[in-house]
This record gives C-alpha cells, structure tokens and sequence, in this order.
C-alpha cells in the first residue's frame, strides 16, 4: 500500500507545528487551544499555508477528538453522583434556554431570516463546545473542583436537548412535514432515556467486560466500545459526546484509572486536531462581512452564558471565584454550531458566515477568560467553597 507524499508531509507539518505552539502555549501557563484554532485558520482554504491532502484526515481525527475527550472526562466521575447532579440542574437547564437561545433568535429576527433561519441562528447560540470545555477543565486542572459537576450536567443536558433540537431542523431545513420531525424526535428521546437506563442499572458490568490486565487490550476494548456506542448515538440524532460521556461514567475504580492512563495520550493527539478542525473549516474571507455582527452577537452571549454558569454553580452552594470559573468555562461555542449550520446554512445566505465567525470568536475568546478567571478560592466569601476543596 503506497500512502501519498503530500499527506505524510503535510501531516508532520502540522504536528510539529501543533508542538511548538503546545510548548509555547504551556510556557506562559495558557491553554493551548487558541493558538491551535489560529493555526487552523492559517491553514485553511483561504489562509496562508493550506493543506489540502490533510483535510480528509483532519476531518475523521476531529470527530474521534470530541468522543476521547467525553469519554476520558467521563471516567473522572461515578453514574451515580452524576445522576443527582443532573436532576438538580433541571432550573439551570432552562435558565440556559432562556438566556442563550433568546439572543440568536432576535438577531435571525432582527436579520430578515425566516423561522428555519431564527430556529438555526437560536440553536447556536444557545449550545456550548463539549469538546472545548472538556480540554478546557483537564488543562487548568480544574475536574476536581466543586463547580465542575454544575458545568459537566448544563453541557450535558445540553447535548441532549440537542437531540431533540436537530432533527426538527433537519427536517423543516430540507422541506419535510410536521410528523417527520416528531418521529425524529420521538426516537432521539428514546435512544437517550435507553442509554442512561442502560448506564444506570447494568453499567456496572461494563468494567467486568472491558477489564484486561493487558494496557494493549485495555485501549481496544474501551475505545472499540466508545465508538460505537457514539456511533449508535449519532445514528439517531442523539449526541456521539453524550454516548461516550456514558460509557466513561460506567467505566471505575482500577479500570477507569488504567483507561485513563492509556487513553491520554490519544486524546491529546486527537484533541490537538478537532481544534485544528474548526480553524480548518474557516474561510478567513468569510469573516469580514459579518464581523460586526458576530461581535455584537458574541458580546451578548458571553455575558448570558457567564451568568448561566453562574446560576448552575449556585445551585451547587458553589463560592463566588467558582461561580466565575462555572461561568467562564461555558463561553466557548464550537462543533454543534457548526453542525447547524451544515443543515441550515445554504438557505440564508448570512447564516452560515455569521454562525461561522461567531463560533470562532468565543472558542477563543471562552478558553482565554477561563484562564483569566480565578483558579483558587480565597478568603471571606469563599473560604467555604476551599473547605469543601480541601474535604
């Protein structure tokens, strides 16, 4: 088999690329996802440095990327505790509606779209990157914080609401019926309501299953199962984060921690690339018309979605440093929105150029103010929240 040449090169290239600008970024203790998402924008169509025979690669990586990076975060929790944090957060789901999705629907109004174009342009602003969060919490060190449960159930109640938002979209974006996208949704919320069961009552016999004392064998099995499990997720318009969200939660004791010791590495790699992957998806002369627009748009959802983290963290009787970090950790927007506009984007012409740069402004802008936000609680008001820190 003859691999071509300009894909090795091109490949090594920005792996090298990618370590220098880790290395950099780790120097002055930031997190190395802008510089990765610059670095796609200059290699994109349109940018600098194009790279044309990796983007197929790149792609494929970008998808393996998100479900790594669930399936490892999900392996620093237990189901159970995770259970109790989600029906607690049920208010904070809403307030998060309420807040996110509000403003995009007024600028699709405000920008003559139609009700597909409103519902789209809604969607995007209300759902946060999971793949960028997820790096976000491992590189600050910041999952055994008190905030993080709050942050983890509002992602992922969002990437379930998710399942029943695309399929309605779907369906009205291609010119489908009403009964059409309630049989879709019927059967995302079905498939979610299954998996959770699944996950809940059985899901500890999964670690009996994928148990090897073989590091090889180990990585196999886990892996080959988070796939498909994000596999049949993505197959009935659920989330393929939320699927290997699941199987990481199911996944403990000596089996979650030897997983995670196999799996960073990977995950790393293939997180490195899904950055790289947004930046790559950017025609850096698309972003100039909307510009204006996608600033007054992303200035407005930064605060609603501080304020949401905000008010998830409080109901955890989190302090008020955590409560920023909660808040500033949900910034960023990412691959969701990206995936609304592949449904809906070709019918307005300002969508999928507007949604675009809007993406890209907060998934810099959501890792730059978490690292700005304050990592340790000090004292008075917060003197509670490094008690529970400490216990």
């Amino acid at each position: 088999m003859r691999t071509p040449v300009a894909l090795l090169l091109e490949l090594g290239v920005i792996l090298a690329a990618l370590s220098v600008l880790g290395t950099l970024a780790r120097r002055f203790t930031l997190s190395p996802i802008p510089l990765y998402l610059l670095t796609g924008l200059a290699m994109g169509e349109g940018g600098i440095a194009p790279v044309p025979a990796a983007g197929e690669f790149v792609e494929t990586g970008a998808a393996i990327g998100v479900i790594l990076l669930l399936l490892v975060l999900g392996l620093e929790f237990s189901l159970p505790e995770f259970a109790v944090s989600m029906r607690r957060h049920v208010p904070s789901a809403l307030v998060d509606v309420v807040l996110n999705a509000a403003p995009g629907a007024v600028a699709g109004w405000l920008l003559g779209m139609d009700g597909i174009g409103v519902l789209a342009l809604a969607g995007a602003t209300y759902i946060s990157s999971s793949g960028i969060v997820a790096r976000l919490l491992s590189d600050l060190r910041r999952l055994g914080n008190r905030e993080t449960p709050s942050v983890l159930s509002v992602l992922v109640i969002e990437d379930c609401a998710m399942a029943l938002y695309l399929p309605v979209l779907a369906v009205l974006a291609s010119g489908g019926v009403w009964w059409q996208a309630i049989l879709g949704v019927l059967a995302a919320v079905g498939a979610v309501l299954a998996a959770f069961t699944l996950s809940y009552r059985w899901g500890h016999h999964l670690g009996r299953l994928v148990a090897h004392p073989d590091a090889e064998q180990l990585l196999l099995r886990v892996l080959g199962l988070a796939l498909i499990v994000a596999a049949l997720a993505e197959l009935v318009h659920a989330s393929a984060a939320v699927g290997a969200f699941l199987v990481g939660l199911t996944l403990t004791g000596e089996t979650a921690t030897r997983t995670r010791a196999v799996l960073s590495p990977l995950r790393d790699l293939f997180a490195a690339v899904f950055f790289l992957a947004i930046g790559l998806s950017v025609d850096p002369a698309d972003l100039v018309p909307v510009l204006p627009a996608a600033l007054a748009l992303a200035a407005v959802t930064l605060v609603t979605k501080v304020l949401t983290g905000r008010y998830a963290a409080s109901r955890d009787g989190v302090g008020r440093r955590g409560k920023w970090r909660a808040g500033t950790a949900l910034i960023a927007r990412g691959e969701f929105s990206l995936i609304i506009v592949g449904l809906a984007g070709t019918l307005h012409d300002t969508l999928g150029p507007l949604v675009t740069a809007y993406v890209f402004i907060l998934a810099i802008a959501g890792p730059l103010l978490t690292r700005l936000a304050p990592s340790r609680p000090g004292p008075g008001a917060d003197a509670q929240e490094g008690g529970a820190l400490a216990s």
